[in-house]
């Protein structure tokens, strides 16, 4: 259920990829995706790691709903103000930054659609692993409003429909899940101390820092090209269009650590772990050299003729691809049960920090391009990796302990 719900939201993004790609030219794809690389931002800074902190918490008081309520209430409160924060901050350069101004309703309307989105409560039913109710109920909706992008959007001027009726599933899904919340969750809204939603904020901050820090070479790389290049440049449209196939090749498996997560800081099956990654890695590097082959031809099936150019990149973020199941496993999943949820954030603090390093050569020495950019992402995805495999490797005596204690 947990893939299904994660892979959805990707997949309807991809599904109307196309249909946008040839509705909207390269030119205003571009900014479109400009926009959204700007709401991953707000996205962040909204979830603010709770996804992991609550999930984590939840899973530790199953059997206490008044505890869960808390906790639920604790986090809409953060949520709240951080909302409020990032609106100040999204009125005030949608007024003064003249890239952003001469589309202040795209960029408007995509912070509406994330502020909403972040409202889910999805880390309350992964905590309680019961994630049938939230599946079908955001999946139904969010369908619903991608079949409306194929139906009214009709042209590139139309380019604000693709965040309206992002926005509009992001409120159904909300509504119809808080009622499944209160009805069959037993959990509601409580009244909590100020002091309690600063200790959940706080708590969470480490895991906020990681997870912006990821963005760093992620959506940081197509607001580099967006503000590097002209207003207009297909370029930004060929990159992001490539970044959007590796992205959501990669959320096929980020389903798998997340549902993992819980169950590992419950049950400490490190076999399982094993047994997932010696089941997947030899289908996953099939995968990925079929798609080098036929990156050309599939870029054109999927974005259009006019994206043959994307090609190029995608086979560079076809490595990303073949190591992501890896990275994402030997984060959290393993290393919080261990003990060791620090070197999951050291290990992106890392590969940020050499990312920035990266850019800063590359804007000095005039490189700045798609090809360059998407090398150095998957450049600072294999210090992640290596990070991470280093510091389980150097506690691999835990795993025997966990062994004679099971």
């Amino acid at each position: 259920m947990l893939y299904i719900l994660t892979f959805s939201n990707y997949f309807f993004g991809l599904i109307t990829v196309p249909y946008q790609t040839r509705i909207l030219s390269p030119e205003v794809y571009g900014v479109v995706s400009f926009a959204q690389a700007f709401a991953v931002y707000i996205q962040l800074v909204l979830d603010f790691g709770f996804i992991l902190s609550s999930t984590e918490d939840i899973a530790k008081n199953r059997e206490d709903k008044y505890k869960q309520s808390q906790i639920l209430s604790a986090v809409v409160w953060c949520k709240l103000i951080l909302g409020v924060v990032c609106f100040a901050v999204v009125s005030v350069l949608c007024l003064s930054v003249e890239r952003i101004k001469t589309n202040a309703l795209l960029f408007m309307l995509f912070f509406f659609y994330t502020l909403f989105n972040s409202m889910l409560p999805d880390f309350l039913y992964r905590g309680n692993e019961k994630m049938s109710a939230i599946t079908y109920r955001t999946v139904a909706v969010k369908l619903f409003f991608t079949i409306c992008i194929f139906v009214f959007l009709k042209d590139k001027s139309q380019s604000y429909l693709i965040p309206t009726f992002y926005a509009l599933g992001a409120i159904g899904s909300c509504i119809w899940t808080y009622i499944d919340v209160y009805k069959n969750l037993g959990v509601k809204f409580v009244k909590v101390k100020a002091s309690f939603v600063f200790e959940t904020m706080k708590r969470s901050s480490s895991f906020f820092l990681s997870r912006i820090a990821t963005t760093v070479y992620g959506a940081a790389n197509t607001l580099i090209l967006g503000f590097w290049f002209p207003a207009g440049s297909a370029l930004l449209g060929y990159y992001t269009s490539a970044e959007k196939l590796m992205t959501t090749a990669r959320s096929a498996f980020s389903p798998i650590a997340d549902s993992l997560y819980p169950y590992m800081v419950k049950n400490r099956n490190f076999k399982l772990v094993k047994k997932i990654m010696l089941l997947l890695m030899p289908v996953i590097f099939v995968g990925c050299v079929v798609l080098w082959f036929i990156a050309e031809p599939f870029c054109v099936f999927v974005l259009g003729e006019e994206y043959a150019v994307s090609a190029q990149i995608l086979r560079i973020f076809i490595p990303v691809i073949f190591i992501t199941l890896p990275t994402y496993v030997f984060g959290f999943p393993m290393l919080s049960p261990m003990g060791l949820t620090k070197y999951a954030n050291y290990s992106i603090f890392a590969g940020t920090g050499f990312h920035i390093v990266g850019l800063i050569v590359l804007f000095a020495t005039s490189k700045i391009s798609g090809l360059n950019l998407a090398t150095l992402t998957l450049i600072t995805e294999i210090i992640i990796l290596s990070f991470r495999v280093l510091i389980v490797f150097k506690n691999r005596n835990f795993f025997k302990n966990v062994n004679k204690e099971q």
